[in-house]
């Protein structure tokens, strides 16, 4: 029971096939315009609010500067407290990591707090493979899991799912694994919500090993913190004997009193509340209290590459609040599954190719380079992001390295760059091209539609070209060039008898 984004086309292909799901476009508009208005009411009330968005940028960058000296003192903290450090590199390595723990347990299943670093890696699938359901807990993976899906959003993964198609999912799936939905269950989010309780309380009681993420990790007293809404997470936290955590190592904070300034700026940025419903923080092991053992698994996975860039490494600032997503124009008219990674939005499409990898070739070296160019750089992203990530900034860095990492390569677009260069480095053969462009511009003068300002327009241009065409107006060439104008009217000075 999982899905994948593997095969997932490049980002053109597939948001224009979004594009063209009315009944997504309509679920995304209508939920994105409610979070964004829950966002925009509690974050007025905080006069200091561009004071708390530099203080957590700050902080994250203090961390960042010095990740390996928080890293071994996380690790200190966390075996001081009882608990197991694991180190993982990649993704292969970390789903290693937590398959032998729950076989060693000798369990079939874990239950699962929703956490993005466990999606990122497979963690589903790799336990799958091991013949090991692992349970969704969080009320949209859940609708996502049963439903065969995949998420499209970092706060809400069913975000592109509407009531009625939840209700189908869980009359069609819940007695597939577990106890069943009630048979006159209806589209109302209470009886919705009732369903899934009773469908997951016979799993929260009887799994001997949950699996999480954190929010925050302290590096100061080795603290775990995860922040949510349904209360599912806090069952997973305390009810299993083994409790197995997947932390990406950027997500550090030096002291406990750092937690001060970035629990006021998620739950207001995430989900539009002041504070979330479920705060849970654990440190280690506590005799007869929660689980009694307790690994925690830090996760690399390319993010070390990811702090050695400059400009790119200001996305492991990112809290996963969403806020981005919610403002994006491309965002809410193609939605999650067009980015194919579980990092859709204005983040992911910064976030997923440096984690992964820029200029592998391939279909999904094809998928990854697109996804800097799914933006319209209108810059609402940084606007609303609570650690002021310049999201745009990123997106044109990583636009100059997919040209940089093609450069060599046999495209239309390389050979005409090269012509153009060719023409424009010597004045004479400039000189000749402009002629040439004249001759065009005075022989098609006149013979094409005109464009809202008055000048000619090329129709759709032939060939490779006809992708340029297809999405901007290509004018007809002057008939006269600036050089020729400037020459003839002795810089505009004698205007004598017009364009030749």
């Amino acid at each position: 029971m999982s899905a994948t984004f593997l095969g997932t086309p490049a980002f053109p292909t597939a948001a224009r096939a979004a594009l063209g799901d009315t009944q997504l476009r309509r679920n995304l508009a209508h939920a994105t315009g409610t979070i964004r208005a829950k966002r925009a009411a509690v974050v007025g009330e905080v006069e200091e609010w561009e004071r708390l968005r530099r203080a957590g940028a700050a902080l994250k960058d203090r961390t960042l500067r010095h990740l390996d000296t928080y890293l071994a003192q996380l690790e200190e903290s966390l075996t001081r407290a009882g608990a197991t450090v694991h180190w993982a590199r990649d993704a292969a390595e970390a789903n290693r990591i937590v398959v032998d723990i729950a076989r060693g347990h000798g369990t079939d299943e874990v239950v699962k707090v929703k956490s993005m670093a466990t999606a990122e890696i497979g963690l589903n699938e790799a336990l799958e493979a091991a013949g090991i359901h692992a349970w969704e807990t969080d009320l949209a993976e859940l609708i996502v899991q049963l439903g065969e899906d995949l998420p499209s959003h970092i706060l809400v993964p069913a975000i592109h799912r509407n009531r009625s198609e939840v209700r189908e999912i869980f009359l069609r799936e819940m007695g597939r694994h577990g106890k069943a939905a009630p048979r006159d269950l209806t589209d109302m989010p209470a009886e919705l919500a009732a369903a899934a309780r009773a469908h997951l309380r016979e799993k929260f009681l009887r799994a001997k090993v949950a699996v999480s993420g954190a929010n925050f990790a302290v590096a100061e007293t080795g603290t775990l913190a995860v922040v949510e809404s349904e209360g599912n997470g806090r069952m997973c936290l305390t009810l299993p004997e083994v409790l197995v955590s997947v932390v990406g190592i950027e997500k550090l904070v030096p002291t406990w009193a750092d937690l001060d300034v970035f629990l006021q700026l998620l739950p207001r940025s995430s989900t539009g509340e002041r504070m979330n419903p479920y705060t849970s923080m654990w440190t280690g092991v506590t005799p007869g209290d929660g689980p009694q053992e307790v690994h925690v698994v830090l996760l690399d996975n390319g993010r070390t590459e990811v702090l050695a860039d400059e400009v790119g490494r200001q996305a492991l600032r990112c809290i996963r609040c969403s806020a981005c997503l919610n403002v994006c124009p491309v965002y809410e008219r193609t939605g999650g599954h067009s980015y194919g990674s579980v990092y859709p939005g204005p983040i992911g499409a910064i976030l997923t190719p440096m984690l992964r990898g820029i200029g592998r070739g391939g279909e999904e070296g094809a998928q990854l380079d697109s996804l800097p160019y799914a933006s319209s750089l209108c810059g609402a992203c940084f606007e609303v992001c609570p650690v002021r990530i310049d999201i745009p900034e990123v997106l044109v860095h990583l636009r100059t390295k997919v040209v940089d990492a093609h450069r060599g390569e046999l495209k239309v677009q390389n050979l005409a760059m090269k012509a153009a260069s060719w023409a424009l480095a010597d004045a004479r053969r400039t000189a000749a091209a402009e002629k040439v462009s004249g001759a065009v511009g005075r022989v098609l003068r006149g013979t094409k539609r005109r464009a809202p300002g008055g000048r000619g327009v090329l129709g759709a241009l032939p060939g490779p070209a006809a992708a340029w065409s297809d999405a901007r107006d290509v004018p007809v060439p002057a008939p006269e060039s600036f050089r020729a104008w400037w020459a003839r009217t002795d810089g505009g000075r004698s205007e004598n008898g017009g364009a030749k």
